[in-house]
C-alpha cells in the first residue's frame, strides 16, 4: 500500500488549501471586476485601475503559492482548482487592470 498519495477529502470539508485557494480567486475576481469598471466608466478610472492591478497580482501570487504547495490534484483538500482559477483570473484582471492605466493617464 503506498502511503504517499494523498486521500481524498469529503467536498464539503473547508481544508487550509482550499480557503486560501477560495480567497485567492475572490480576491482576482475583485480585481477582474475593478478592471472592467475603470474601463467601462472614466470617473475615478485611475484609482479603479490601480487597485484592479494590485488585486490581480496579488491573486496570482496566492494562486500560485497554492498550486506550488499542492501535494495532490483536484477533490484532495490542497485547493488546487481553487489556485488555478486564482492564476487564471488574476491573470485576466492584471491586464485589465494594466489596459485602464495606460488609457487613465
Amino acid at each position: 500500500m503506498n502511503t504517499s498519495t494523498a486521500a481524498a477529502v469529503a467536498a464539503y470539508t473547508l481544508t487550509t488549501g482550499r480557503l486560501f485557494g477560495t480567497v485567492a480567486a475572490l480576491l482576482a475576481l475583485a480585481g477582474a471586476v475593478l478592471g472592467v469598471l475603470a474601463l467601462i466608466r472614466p470617473a475615478a478610472a485611475r484609482r479603479r485601475a490601480t487597485f484592479a492591478l494590485g488585486t490581480g497580482l496579488a491573486g496570482l501570487v496566492v494562486g500560485g503559492f497554492v498550486v506550488g504547495l499542492a501535494k495532490g490534484g483536484p477533490g484532495t483538500g490542497y485547493g488546487v482548482v481553487g489556485g488555478w482559477a486564482a492564476l487564471a483570473i488574476g491573470l485576466i484582471a492584471t491586464v485589465l487592470g494594466g489596459l485602464a492605466l495606460s488609457r487613465a493617464r
